[in-house]
Parts: structure tokens; sequence; C-alpha cells
């Protein structure tokens, strides 16, 4: 190794291919270097690479006055030279100079390192789930000196760097100190302030220089195009929802009513001249209009940073930031509160089954498969064109666990819909034999994944008493709502997804073929049980070709209306929780669409404004009737009074609550005839109401019915000891009360 020769004068040697590597932004270890050296008996000296500068000076921070001039080692702005009058350690600023230019900054390098050993310890484990405190951007001040604390894992890369407009996006201006043991590389960088857009340049474990890439827990990113990460450190908030938050565990509960209202923000209304409304905006509309429909939680696709507005956020790079496009974190936080002061709960959809493979993004993070897996059979979804996290590495597995709990920690969400996960479940899902490879016991099984699920669902509830965790999961895997602790996933809700195909399957047919398809409605009530339920009706139902809705429905217009009215009140009257996709409850015709506003004029025409209606008075029924809640999760909450009558395609049951609540009977006739005296079984004799119909003439329907209220004959029908003669509207849903 070459060195310039000692010099008596002016001190110890320094080693030419040291410098040579910083200049050209290979030396993996920066610290030794730059910076401050020496001290006691070694003689101190600085070095430092400016390349903006023709002169530098080091200041004593303390004093004021200089204490030395470094020199021009390297053409490309190395400087370096020895303090032959000092002999301690001392704080220093550099003093710059260019052409009459001149001006002082803070050596990055004088500054000790940021992780102590208790979080280098825990990320090493994978058992740090507050790493969002540590890794990132974080606005601080270190010795008395304001600037940002940089720290990012990438245990593969040979260099990792700091770059921005605050160094020419100069990648060897600023690298990173390298913390072996838990392969995180760190930089305090004094001055930087809240607002700097900044990305991490790498060199790949093979010295090749990777793609600019966004900070994995940034807070905030640039708007698409654009990939930057944007300091703005964790966010803050003075939260006001203390009563929310104490009432939260009840309102969440399998007794509660949890209607949910399924929101993709940036289309459920815009600005003028089509713009996107910001989280304040979008707050000062939604909010009051989910109140006045009754709904009781609201649903937001994916929040979290993603680059392609397309994926509607199911393909999210910047897992720790709400995207931009509506305004700052705070703002998002700010959104969360309001719904909270208002009753509302959050729900977001939450990712952690995959991701894109966008250069920027985590894709061979540091020149390896860093957080998916090498192989393709096990790290590559060809139906997305997305990466799938390596859930058996440690560091992955707790990045997503602290991001989960980032969530319910700094923005108080309420529940987390976690998207996809039959496809964590299974190594084969969506492959052909030969395109996966089996567990270790040969099965198909993913068990590194239901491990993390494990982990994730049971962190969630133990630090964050209240919240809810809904899995969207298409097949049969046993126990998904269940505790882990008696071998299930641990989650609070699953997404009933058969009964969605099945409902949606039978009320698209004419009328006229129903009879046909009765156990399409029964089937449901086999394993309805089974799992703590929601009846999605979601975003999925109403893209990529399949229409509204209310296109679905068979018949002419007025038969489309009361079909779907009819829907919802079996749906609302079904065991499980209820979400709805917007425009579902007003009859939005048109297929959804991201990048538009919901049809809002249809409120004007009085069929639309039924169904909304409809919709509203569902929900104030379901929240009032405890009868239609308060069991949705147990076999005693529901009993069949008929399911085989069908020839005229009718329904008949009973829902149930605690011993005290009075049953609710829902009758659903589901084709277009008026059915005259026709007799049900009730448990009891006496005055009966009939609460709701969905053919009354203020939803838009016919007014057929019964005139509001009943006598039961004790006339034992059904098996009940008692029955009432009833008039069925045509493709309606009744539901019949004992009077008060």
């Amino acid at each position: 190794m070459s060195k310039t020769p000692a010099n008596p004068e002016t001190g110890p040697a320094f080693d030419e291919s040291a410098v040579e590597a910083v200049v050209r932004g290979r030396h993996g270890d920066p610290f030794a270097v730059l910076g401050m050296h020496g001290g006691g008996e070694r003689p101190l000296s600085v070095a430092a690479f400016l390349p903006p500068a023709a002169e530098v000076s080091v200041i004593d921070a303390k004093t004021g006055k200089s204490a030395g001039r470094l020199e021009r080692i390297h053409p490309e702005g190395f400087f370096f030279a020895p303090l032959t009058r000092r002999k301690k350690p001392f704080a220093y600023r550099l003093e710059l100079r260019a052409g009459e230019r001149t001006w002082q900054i803070e050596d990055p390098y004088r500054f000790p390192p940021l992780l102590g050993e208790l979080d280098s310890h825990l990320m090493a484990e994978g058992r740090h789930y507050r790493i969002f405190e540590r890794l990132g951007a974080h606005p601080c001040s270190l010795e008395g000196v304001e600037g940002v604390a940089f720290a990012v894992w990438a245990p593969n890369a040979q260099r990792v760097s700091v770059v921005g407009e605050f160094n020419a996006w100069d990648g060897r201006r600023l690298p990173m100190r390298r913390r072996y043991e838990a392969g995180v590389w760190e930089l305090f960088v004094p001055g930087l302030e809240r607002g700097t857009a900044y990305q991490y340049e790498l060199l790949g474990a093979h010295g090749e220089r990777l793609p600019l890439k966004a900070d994995p827990l940034s807070f905030h990113q640039q708007q698409p195009p654009d990939t930057a990460s944007v300091v703005v450190g964790l966010p803050e908030h003075d939260w006001q929802d203390h009563a929310w938050l104490a009432e939260r565990q009840d309102r969440q509960a399998v007794s509660a009513p949890i209607s949910i209202y399924e929101v993709h923000l940036g289309s459920w209304q815009r600005g003028e001249n089509d713009s996107l409304l910001d989280y304040r905006a979008i707050g000062d509309r939604l909010i009051p209009y989910a109140l006045d429909m009754g709904f009781t939680h609201l649903e937001f696709l994916p929040v979290s940073e993603h680059p392609f507005t397309g994926s509607w956020g199911y393909q999210p790079i910047g897992l720790f930031a709400p995207t931009s496009r509506f305004g700052s974190p705070e703002a998002f936080a700010e959104l969360v509160d309001r719904c909270h002061q208002a009753g509302l709960g959050v729900i977001i959809d939450w990712v952690p089954a995959h991701f894109p493979s966008d250069a920027h993004g985590l894709a061979r993070f540091d020149g390896t498969a860093l957080y998916e897996h090498e192989d393709p059979r096990l790290g590559f979804h060809r139906d997305w064109n997305t990466l799938i996290y390596n859930f058996g590495r440690r560091e992955v597995s707790n990045f997503l666990q602290a991001n989960a709990l980032f969530w319910l920690d700094r923005f108080h969400v309420d529940a987390l819909r976690v998207d996809a996960v039959a496809s964590m479940l299974y190594l084969d899902y969506s492959r052909q034999p030969g395109e996966w490879v089996p567990n270790v016991h040969g099965g198909n099984e993913n068990l590194e994944a239901i491990a993390f699920l494990r982990e994730v669902n049971t962190r969630a509830y133990a630090d964050h008493p209240g919240v809810a965790t809904i899995a969207e999961e298409s097949t049969a895997f046993p126990q998904v709502s269940r505790p882990v602790h008696s071998g299930g996933l641990g989650f609070g809700y699953k997404w009933n997804m058969g009964w969605m195909h099945d409902s949606l399957e039978y009320f698209s047919r004419d009328p006229l073929y129903r009879r046909h398809h009765q156990d399409q409605l029964s089937f449901v009530l086999h394993y309805a049980f089974s799992e703590n339920y929601v009846l999605p009706l979601s975003h999925d139902e109403v893209v990529h070709g399949k229409g509204s809705l209310l296109g679905k429905m068979p018949g002419d217009r007025w038969q489309k209306f009361a079909n779907l009215r009819a829907y919802y009140g079996f749906m609302w009257t079904h065991p499980g929780k209820k979400l709805l996709f917007m425009g579902g409850e007003f009859g939005q015709e048109r297929e959804w669409s991201h990048d538009r506003s919901l049809d809002w004029h249809l409120c004007d025409d009085p069929l639309h404004a039924g169904l909304q209606k409809t919709v509203r008075d569902l929900n104030r029924l379901y929240r009032e009737r405890p009868a239609l809640h308060q069991l949705d999760c147990d076999p005693a909450g529901f009993e069949w009074i008929d399911a085989s009558d069908a020839e005229s395609s009718v329904f008949v049951y009973q829902r149930n609550g605690a011993a005290d609540a009075e049953p609710v009977v829902v009758v659903c006739n589901l084709t277009p005839l008026v059915r005259h005296d026709y007799r049900i079984g009730v448990p009891q004799a006496g005055a009966w109401d009939e609460i709701f119909n969905s053919d009354a003439e203020a939803y838009g329907g016919s007014n057929v019915g019964n005139g509001g209220r009943l006598n039961a004959a004790e006339q034992s029908w059904h098996g009940r000891p008692a029955s009432l003669s009833l008039t069925l509207p045509p493709l309606a849903t009744v539901m019949l009360t004992p009077s008060a």
C-alpha cells in the first residue's frame, strides 16, 4: 500500500490508496479515513472530502479560531493535514472557501455512532419492533448540533451513501458508517432540515452501483413520478381521541355492530377540475357522510406510498409513509383523529404479502435478494409481477411486524385488513406443479409466513388492546380467526369470500332460474360460524370488467334496483359484519375507476336516492337491533325458519340476540311476484311490527307490504308455536319483530 512519505514538520504519512478509495466512492469504512483522528501519543489530524471547496480550514467550535489549514492532497477535493499544535480531540467546524465565497459547515465525520448496543442487538436478532424509531431519517440534535440522523439496513452493500440536492446527488460525499453487528449503515448529517429530499446510493455486494433507492423506512415520499424520500421525522400529532380509544375494544368486539364503508381516497370525491382532495378536505366531506349513512367504520384502500396509481395502493414502496398524494403524515393522523372524535373507526388495508419490483424500491436492495427470495419459485408472483417477502428471514419479518405496529401506534389505526393472505399461506398459490418448492415436510403450506402472521397478530393485540386484524383469505385454511394459543392464525375477523361469491352469483341470475339455485344462499350457513366473518362487497367486485353491483342485477331498471335493495336487506340481516365499497350505497352505475370521482349526481334520481336511504336505514336497524349484531359470530344468533321453498325463491330465517333481545324474523321473496297469504312460523303469538320493507315507496319500491303491524295466530307452522300470514312484496326483504 503506497503512502505519502512522513514529514517531521507536517506529521504522519497518509495512505494514498485510502484517499483514492474515498474519492472514487469505493471505501467501505469512511470513518476510518475522514474526520479527526489521533490524540494522546498520536498526533491529531483531520481529513475531509469536499469537492466544492478550493480551501479548507479547521475552526475550533468553542473559540471560533482557526486550528489549522488542510492541504488539498487530491485534485478532486480531498483535504488533509495534521494539527501539530493540538494534542486532544476537540469539537470543530470546517471553513470552506471557493472563489469569493466563504462558509462553514459541521463535519459529519466528527460525530459518534448513532445506534446503541441494545438497538444493534435487537435488530440483529430480528426483535426490534420499534425500528421506525431508529431506522429512517430522523431530525435531531447531536452534541448540540441540529441535523438529520439516517440509518438503513443493507448488510451486503460495499458502500452506502446519503444523496440529495444538498450534495449534488454525489454518492462519494456522504458515505455512511457501517455497523457490522446489525448490517446497518448510519450517518448524522448536520444542517439538513425537514422537507429535504434524499435517497440512498449503494454499491452492491460485487461493487456494482445500484439504482438510487428510496428509504425503506421513510415517513414521507415525493409524489410520483418522482421517487425520492423526504425528511419529516416520525409523525407527531396532538391526539384528541381518548374517549374513542377507551371504548374501542367494545366497538370492535364480535358482539358489536360493525358496518364498514370501504373507500379509495383518490376517487370517492374529487375537487374542482377533477383535482384530488387532500386529507383535510376528504375528512370535511367523508366523515359527515359516513355518519349520516350510519356506517361504524371507514376502511381505506392502502394508504402506504405507491408509485403506480393504478395499483390502488396494493403495490406499495413506502410502507411507513402515508401517500403524499393527499398531504403530509400529520394530515393523515389528523384525519384519523377526526374520525375517532366523530365516533368512526378507521381500518387500513395492509399489504405484507408482496412488493413491486420498481428499481428504487426494495427489489435487490443491496444488490442481493435481501427482502425477497433468490429463487423465483419462492420469490416471484406471476399474477401481479411482484416480489414475495422472505418471511423466514428474521430481519424481514421484523421489518413487517414493526410496520404493522407503526400504523397502530403512530396513527391510532383501529384495524389492519391484511391483503392477499391466501397467497401468503400456500407455496403453490397460483402455481403449477414444478413451479413451487415444498416446505421441509413436503407440504404446500408456507410455514414461515404462517409463523409471521401468528407473530404479528399476537403482538398487535398485546401491544394495542382493542385493535383488530382482518384477513382477506379465500380458502378453507382452518382457524384463521381463532387465537394463536389454540392453533389459529390469530386474526380477529376473516372476509367471507364464499358468501360473497355465492350470493352475488345468485342475485345476478334471472329470478326465473333462481329456484334451481336455492342452496347458493343457504349453504353458507353450514360454515358461517367457523370463523368470525365479515361479509364483503368490496372494490374487487366492481372492477376489471365486472361492472357495478347495480349493473350485475337482472331485469329492467326498476327490477335492478329492487334486486339490489333486496340483496342489501339479505346481507344486513345475515350473520357477519358488513363491508360495502363506496358507490354501492347509492347504486353507482358505471364500473369503478380510480381515475375519476363516483357519480354523485345520480343521487338526484329517486331510485338512486331510495337505494341510498335503504342502506342508511339498514345501518340504523343493524345498530339499534341487538338481534342483528350481538351474535353475528355465534350459531345461536341464527335459525332457519324455512329455506325449502325453492319453487317460490323465498327464504325465512330468524336472528337472535342475547336473552333479553327481541328476535328479528326476516323474509326474502326473490322473485318479482307478489305472494299473498304467505304463512311463516314465528316464535310467539301476538302483535308483530314490520320494521323494514325494501319495497317501501320511500326506497323506490312498489309499496306492497303489510301495513306496518300484523297479528300472529297461535297456529303452529314451520315447527314454531305461532304463525303470520303475510303479503310478500316482489323482489324484497322484509324484517319483522314482536311489538313492544
